[in-house]
C-alpha cells in the first residue's frame, strides 16, 4: 500500500447502515456514522476479544449462561461494527437508470 492509499483509507468513516440487536423486527441498535475504521476495528477487537473471555468462562461455568449471553451481544456488536466499515471499503456498483428514469424527457 503506498502513502496515498494509507493516508486516504486513515480518512475512511463508518457509514452508519448497520443495524444490530433486533427487537420485535426493529433494530434496537446502529452503528454510529462518522466513527474513524481503523478507531472502529480497533474497537471491534477490543469487543470480540471480551465475547472470547466470556466464552471461555461459560465453558466452564455450567451454574449460569450470563457469560454466554455477554459474549454473544459482543460478538453481535462487534460484527455490526465490522459489517459496516465493509460497506465503506467495498466499491458499490455503479448506479444505472431504471426504466421510469430513462423513459422521463428530462434524462435525455
Amino acid at each position: 500500500m503506498n502513502k496515498t492509499d494509507s493516508s486516504a483509507i486513515s480518512e475512511l468513516k463508518t457509514i452508519g447502515f448497520t443495524p444490530l440487536i433486533y427487537c420485535s423486527d426493529q433494530a434496537l441498535f446502529n452503528v454510529r456514522a462518522g466513527v474513524p475504521i481503523v478507531d472502529a476495528l480497533s474497537q471491534a477487537s477490543d469487543l470480540l476479544f471480551l465475547a472470547k473471555s466470556f466464552t471461555e468462562d461459560a465453558a466452564y461455568a455450567k451454574d449460569t449462561d450470563r457469560h454466554a449471553w455477554a459474549a454473544h451481544y459482543l460478538t453481535a456488536m462487534s460484527k455490526a461494527v465490522i459489517d459496516d466499515v465493509v460497506k465503506v471499503l467495498t466499491p458499490r456498483p455503479a448506479r444505472t437508470m431504471t426504466e421510469s428514469e430513462e423513459e422521463r424527457p428530462e434524462s435525455k
